[in-house]
């Protein structure tokens, strides 16, 4: 087996955040011992960040393409090893989650809970034939629930990276972790996901990912100091609510395959544009307009993910924000995942674009971040309009509602905080 991966914390952030991470750490250390009665004799850490999602919307479930890339905010886990044979999660916030490693069926009623994620993991370790065991653990999150960061992926990801560090050496590698996680999220979680986030989460830096193969994606990462571009990268949340949007996010991976089921295949991975338009009077009499449309998406986007990770590989920086625009305006009119269609009257998405887009004087670039429908946009900001952009968008929608991030290289990883 691999040797165990660990990471210190200038691998992980910015030098003015180290002095603040140690802190983070040494509190949340604190909190594990006080909240499960114990010193601080064996601890170990770790980590598993956020991720953004660069292009490739609404593509991976239906095993197409995305470019991601994970960011500097994370959830830290404070873990000690039991012998036990219980997993016991608190996160800070949240009430305690424990689970038995002897007892890993999906159960109904812990649907949409944390404690879902849990037992997900270690059943898809078990099933893996991987080893599990007990532990407890303390988590802090600065992902942001609801920002389109994917803090449930994050979670899942760092409960994978420590059942791969305590019991299998670290061994087990970021695209097993991402598709257990995926596992847990869907079956145990109960909610229908594609393997994007927690690719990202668990690979880090930025990531082209082919998922034509979901048992053997293709990963590409793309090193580059994207500082020198002088573009920010900005998340925008609206603090829209994502309440009842599960139809929604639903209906986009529905109406994809449905397209796909008329030609006998899963996955419109598996057909061409070409087929679609051959047949579109047939398609459109079937399955409507709209299911037609994202289908049509789905191929154009695609192009899009190559055309994006060429123009970063090779410098090209303005035909990189073309082709994030032209994602956003792809995502409005023909994935159509801007506002939900049973609440037509609540657009925030499409008010944040239009405010981005005025701040950017028809520089940089902005679209939907994410699933959509509610919580957040993506906006590339050049670095003399920034001040200004973040005013703007938080004259909107509130203080602190324009996050400025970085692009963090490693994906879930063991944390040497002393380092």
């Amino acid at each position: 087996m691999a040797k165990q991966i660990t990471s210190g914390l200038t691998e992980l952030y910015l030098k003015h955040e180290i002095e603040a991470q140690k802190e983070r750490y040494a509190k949340a250390t604190k909190a594990f011992c006080e909240f499960f009665n114990t010193d601080d004799t064996g601890l170990r850490y770790f980590s598993a960040p956020g991720r953004t999602e660069v292009g490739g919307n609404h593509t991976d479930h239906n095993h197409g393409k995305v470019l991601a890339a994970s960011v500097n905010l994370d959830v830290i886990a404070v873990v000690k090893e039991t012998g036990d044979g219980k997993i016991t999660i608190k996160s800070e916030g949240f009430p305690v989650d424990e689970i038995s490693i002897d007892d890993l069926e999906a159960r109904e009623s812990e649907k949409n809970t944390s404690a879902a994620l849990i037992r997900g993991v270690a059943a898809g370790f078990a099933a893996q034939g991987l080893a599990i065991g007990g532990f407890q653990a303390y988590t802090v999150s600065s992902v942001l629930k609801g920002s389109g960061l994917s803090s449930s992926a994050a979670f899942e990801v760092l409960t994978g990276t420590i059942l791969s560090g305590l019991f299998n050496r670290g061994a087990i590698s970021p695209v097993t972790i991402a598709q257990i996680a995926q596992l847990a999220e869907n079956v145990y979680f109960g909610k229908p996901s594609g393997l994007m986030d927690q690719m990202a989460s668990s690979v880090g830096g930025f990531t082209a990912i082919d998922f034509k193969n979901t048992k053997a994606p293709i990963i590409e990462n793309i090193p580059l100091k994207f500082e020198k571009f002088n573009h920010a990268l900005c998340i925008i949340d609206t603090k829209a609510d994502h309440a009842d949007l599960t139809a929604e996010y639903s209906a986009i991976p529905n109406e994809m395959k449905q397209i796909a089921n008329y030609f006998s295949v899963d996955y419109l991975r598996e057909i061409c544009r070409a087929d679609v338009i051959l047949n579109i009077n047939l398609l459109r009499e079937q399955f409507g307009d709209r299911a037609v449309l994202r289908a049509l998406h789905f191929f154009d986007e695609n192009e899009r993910v190559d055309k994006l990770a060429h123009s970063l590989k090779n410098g090209n920086f303005d035909d990189f924000l073309s082709s994030i625009n032209e994602s956003g305006n792809s995502s409005y009119k023909y994935l159509q995942n801007i506002f939900a269609v049973s609440d037509h009257t609540s657009q925030a998405i499409g008010i944040a674009l239009n405010v981005a887009e005025h701040a950017l004087a028809r520089k940089g670039a902005c679209r939907v971040h994410g699933g959509g429908f509610a919580g957040t946009i993506q906006a590339f900001v050049p670095l003399e309009l920034l001040k200004r952009f973040k005013m703007d968008m938080e004259k909107v929608f509130g203080a602190g509602s324009c996050h400025i991030l970085t692009i963090r290289s490693i994906g879930g990883t063991e944390v040497l905080p002393n380092s």
